[in-house]
């Protein structure tokens, strides 16, 4: 299986007022196309830190980073900008729905940055919808559903462009257990059956049981990897 992201001696480091605070330390790290891939460690141990740059929302200090081939590590902010709406899907702890919006508009906030029509957009938003078993509650505002469901239109938000992978930071934290189930049960599938690459960042056990493979991270170092397929 070939590598979609591909990390060597990946290094972070913060300047915090007089202090340089070092997150990451030379990580190498290769993940598979088609994975399901869980990032977990203690609180500070650089597991967002390490999601932000893959996901080409923070740049390294040092050390290279290949998406699909290309490094994104020597982009400017304007060529990361556009390379993310290409290409990465984004799902977060807090839903981050527009309140004013229902959740077909607010699904459909991705395709406004592509050249698609508004009948267009509305039909790809139906599709991501009905993925998400939410077909029913595209009328609906964000007040208007339980947060199991404001999960999913941020799913169906994150998939509508048809990205390379989705980042999902914490993506079931503020869910009860029943919902964080149907949660992973969506990403699961998504990944099994239609394909997505999934990095997802979680303190949870059982939500990393859904994935392929588990990452430990600590103090900014990698404690194992993924297996090779």
């Amino acid at each position: 299986m070939s590598s979609l992201v591909s990390i060597r001696n990946l290094s972070k480091t913060y300047q915090r007022g007089p202090e340089k605070v070092a997150v990451l330390h030379g990580l190498d790290l290769e993940i598979p196309r088609g994975d399901f891939v869980a990032l977990m460690g203690p609180s500070g141990s650089g597991k967002t830190t390490l999601l932000n740059l893959i996901g080409g929302l923070d740049t390294p200090s040092g050390g290279e980073i290949e998406i699909e081939g290309e490094r994104i590590d020597s982009f400017s902010d304007g060529q990361l900008a556009h390379w993310r709406s290409q290409h990465v899907g984004f799902v977060f702890q807090f839903y981050n729905l527009m309140p004013t919006l229902t959740a077909q508009k607010n699904v459909e906030l991705p395709l406004l940055l592509t050249k698609l029509g508004g009948a267009q957009r509305k039909r790809n938003a139906e599709i991501a919808l009905q993925l998400v078993g939410l077909a029913d509650r595209g009328s609906h505002r964000p007040n208007e559903l339980s947060g199991g469901q404001q999960q999913r239109v941020a799913i169906a938000r994150a998939i509508v462009s048809d990205p390379t992978f989705l980042i999902c930071d914490e993506p079931t934290g503020d869910l009860d257990r029943h919902s964080a189930e149907e949660v992973l049960g969506l990403l699961q599938l998504l990944n099994k059956e239609h394909g997505k690459t999934i990095i997802m960042v979680t303190h949870d056990p059982k939500a990393a049981e859904y994935a392929t493979h588990t990452i430990h991270l600590d103090k900014g170092e990698l404690t194992d990897t993924p297996a090779a397929h």
